[in-house]
Parts: C-alpha cells; sequence; structure tokens
C-alpha cells in the first residue's frame, strides 16, 4: 500500500467516476485504475461497485474512504506545516465559525491574516456545528469556533471553552416596541430564529418560559442570518441574536436593540479541533488573531 494510493480512492469516492478522479489528480485513467486494481487484489475485496455512470464506494471502500480521507488531510497538513515553518506563505486554512464569531472576530483578523500568509487558500465556513463535525474529524477543517454545541462530541476532538455569552432582541428601526424594556412587553409579538443551533427555537422559549412568561409565537425560522436580517428589516418580526448584530456595518442604522431587564443567557463560544492533530502555523495564526479580535476583550460579545 503506497501514500499515493490514499489521495488517489479518495478522489474516485469524491468525483463518482475513475475518469473524473482521474482528470482531477492529473493522471491518466489506465494509470489509475491499475492502481486500483493492484489495491484492491492487496486488501483482497473490490473497495468501489462499477455502475454505468460511475462507481460508488462498497462497505468495505466506504471505511477505507474514511481511513485515506483522515490520513491524506495529515499529509497535507503536514506538508504545509513544513513550507510554513521554511517561511512560506502557501497552504490552505479551513475554518467553520458560528455567525457571532463572523461578525465579532473574523473582521478584524481577516486582513492581518491575509498580509501574513498572503498566498494561503483560505475556506471560512459559516457552519452549524453538526454539519461540521465530520470534516473536523477527517481533517478537512482545522478548527471550529463559534458556539458550543453541547455534550457529546466525538472522541477525537477537543473542546476549549473561550468565554460566556449572552444574547439580545433584534428588531427594525421604528419598531413600534423598540423602547420596551422586557420580555413580558414582546411575548405577543412574531419571532424569527436560525436554525444554526440544533435547539435555536427551544433556546428561546426556555428563555422566555424560565421569566415565567409564555414560549413566543415562532413566525419564521431561516437557514442563515442574511435571511434573519432581511426579514426583520422588513417586518415587525423580532430575534433573539447576538449583541454584535447590532454592531455590524452593513446593518447598523436599519436594526436596533431592544434593551429588555432580563438576563438573555447563551451556550458559550468554544474552540473545538482534533485533539490529536496540532494546526499548521497558518491556521494557527489565524485562531490566535480570532481570539484577540477587539470583540473578544469585553463581554458585550453575545452569541446565539
Amino acid at each position: 500500500m503506497k501514500l499515493q494510493h490514499f489521495r488517489e480512492v479518495v478522489a474516485i469516492a469524491e468525483q463518482g467516476s475513475i475518469r473524473a478522479a482521474a482528470r482531477l489528480l492529473g493522471v491518466a485513467q489506465p494509470a489509475l485504475t491499475r492502481s486500483l486494481a493492484d489495491l484492491e487484489h492487496e486488501l483482497g475485496a473490490p473497495l468501489f461497485e462499477r455502475r454505468v455512470r460511475g462507481v460508488i464506494p462498497t462497505p468495505l471502500g466506504q471505511a477505507f474512504v474514511r481511513r485515506a480521507a483522515s490520513i491524506s488531510q495529515e499529509i497535507r497538513r503536514t506538508e504545509e506545516e513544513m513550507a510554513q515553518l521554511r517561511g512560506a506563505t502557501t497552504g490552505t486554512v479551513t475554518a467553520g465559525l458560528s455567525i457571532a464569531a463572523h461578525l465579532a472576530f473574523l473582521p478584524s483578523a481577516l486582513a492581518p491574516f491575509l498580509k501574513r500568509y498572503p498566498d494561503t487558500r483560505l475556506h471560512v465556513i459559516e457552519g452549524f456545528y453538526p454539519t461540521l463535525e465530520g470534516g473536523l474529524r477527517e481533517g478537512r477543517i482545522d478548527f471550529y469556533f463559534g458556539v458550543d454545541p453541547g455534550p457529546p462530541i466525538a472522541r477525537e476532538l477537543s473542546r476549549e471553552v473561550f468565554r460566556p455569552n449572552r444574547r439580545t432582541v433584534l428588531c427594525r428601526a421604528g419598531h413600534p416596541l423598540a423602547a420596551s424594556t422586557s420580555l413580558s412587553q414582546l411575548s405577543s409579538a412574531g419571532w424569527t430564529t436560525t436554525s444554526i443551533t440544533v435547539s435555536a427555537e427551544d433556546e428561546v422559549s426556555a428563555i422566555f418560559e424560565r421569566h415565567g412568561l409564555p414560549a413566543p409565537k415562532l413566525a419564521l425560522r431561516c437557514q442563515s442570518a442574511l435571511t434573519v436580517m432581511t426579514c426583520i428589516a422588513y417586518s415587525d418580526l423580532l430575534a433573539m441574536v447576538p449583541l454584535q448584530w447590532s454592531k455590524f456595518a452593513l446593518t447598523r442604522g436599519a436594526l436596533t436593540t431592544i434593551e429588555v431587564k432580563e438576563e438573555l443567557a447563551a451556550p458559550p463560544l468554544v474552540i473545538i479541533k482534533r485533539a490529536d492533530l496540532p494546526l499548521t502555523p497558518a491556521a494557527t495564526h489565524l485562531l490566535t488573531l480570532l481570539k484577540r479580535a477587539p470583540a473578544a476583550s469585553g463581554h458585550a460579545t453575545r452569541s446565539l
């Protein structure tokens, strides 16, 4: 078994055909077919089921692809780390960030990161944690920085609590309830929430119930921060969101906060990454910049 086999099998699985994988890898299709046949002969079983329009992994192939993907990513990390330690500014960094991290920490971290690593391919994902966990486990995502998903997380991952968080209520400028001072004055309003956390709707309802109030009416459920902001700006809907949303340059003036007396608790911000895989210098630098962002120094940062 050779290192090239890991890359080849992952490419075939991702592309769904040997021809497409050969094109991606820059090798001749017959050569890739022979290499796969040699590997399957060594393993004593087929890794892919051949079909008219491509291939799909067999059960054995699925297990091999999972292992090969992790190994391939670690090889990539090792190559990039060695190059970066020699002064190179190339490589790849993939970070999964919650909405709070996008709005509060990324803006001030982005420019200095790009200045230090101008040739690095940066991939930032606005992530619902469960959709990112597989990438973290396989090493395709370097780290997750955002809302604590709650226990449990995969055993091969480590979790560092970065800081506590709170929420605020957001509405459009000029909203008839903008001067309210208590959740009790907002209980009859229509609300929107995201599905960024597993139980976003339940978490908001729990806050109302904690203060002896009925659960709010959920009129709209959104899949992204942009949708939430748009719907709030053009309706009388309310949302319980990170405080930094009201500071965001693109929506400042269009949206405002409703200052209620109740404490609006939220899960803490955390950093999750593979416990056994050190970050590359570039990924470490990005994470350090995120943690040092101005929003990280005060308790005004809040998270959904």
